[in-house]
């Protein structure tokens, strides 16, 4: 190469060499984000965008220019949250209650919705905390027992104890506690628990091909109600309490309370949700 040919202009780097030698950053200007348009509401998805400054919905990732990258990539303090997670925070008034919220099914009193509290197997004691709608842990079962089928209750049921009516389902697998399934009653197990009545509808999950083609206890076998017998009688004698359990009634039966349940609450309750 010629001396006096004239050397073409460096590459931008980052780093240049100063006449000692060392090297120094060239700091290029960055380029300012864009000025954003003051925002019509402060509420909803407002909010949610001012605050995590989110991208723009129509393209998951927009057209950022290479400062607005940089800009961007220094700011974000929360993860993006798209449409879908915006759309699920901003448009819920309330959440919704497995009481009063889930229909107990187009089927009842025969095949009827049921809301599982408590696993088949565990020994937590878990229920409904009736002002959340959330699933709490009641306390830890004071016998050596276990749940020997999942229990729950029938959304919007109500029984003289002002709770929903509980039911105890037959199936081959254990189900997390605030599940719902479909099941059908096969026989109603009157108990009296500290000299309230306190009655359990025995029922089968509808979609257990195992379970399913029970119509009524007299097809169980008595041991298996036996075990359900014994676990309610003796679940709460450490605790000094006092459970009776009185002789298994038929389906018919079973489908009565659960029909004056409905009742129940369709007097008590459902006109003052509707107010």
């Amino acid at each position: 190469m010629l001396k006096d040919e004239a050397q073409p202009p460096a590459l931008s780097s980052c780093h240049a060499s100063d006449p000692l030698g060392a090297a120094n950053p060239i700091r290029h200007p960055i380029k300012p984000p864009p000025p954003q348009p003051p925002s019509q509401s402060l509420t909803g998805e407002g909010v949610l965008r001012s605050r995590y400054r989110l991208l723009p919905t129509s393209s998951p990732l927009g057209n950022m220019s290479e400062g607005d990258e940089t800009a961007s990539t220094e700011n974000q303090a929360a993860p993006q949250l798209n449409e879908r997670i915006l759309s699920s925070m901003s448009r819920r008034s309330v959440a919704a209650h497995p009481w009063h919220d889930l229909e107990i099914g187009p089927g009842a009193p025969g095949v009827f919705n049921v809301v599982v509290e408590i696993t088949k197997g565990s020994k937590v004691k878990y229920e409904l905390d009736k002002k959340t709608g959330l699933i709490k842990v009641d306390r830890i079962l004071y016998s050596s027992v276990v749940y020997p089928h999942n229990y729950g209750f029938i959304p919007r049921t109500l029984c003289e104890d002002s709770d929903p009516l509980d039911v105890l389902v037959l199936m081959q697998e254990p189900v997390l506690p605030g599940c719902f399934l479909r099941a059908r009653a096969i026989g109603l197990m009157p108990m009296i628990d500290q000299g309230e009545k306190d009655d359990k509808i025995i029922a089968v999950c509808a979609d257990d091909p195992e379970y399913r083609h029970f119509n009524d206890l007299n097809e169980l076998s008595p041991h298996r109600l036996n075990e359900i017998r014994r676990f309610f009688e003796d679940y709460k004698k450490n605790e000094n309490k006092e459970v009776a359990v009185n002789e298994f009634l038929p389906a018919n039966t079973a489908r009565e309370a659960i029909q004056h349940s409905m009742d129940l609450y369709a007097q008590y309750i459902l006109h003052t949700l509707r107010r």
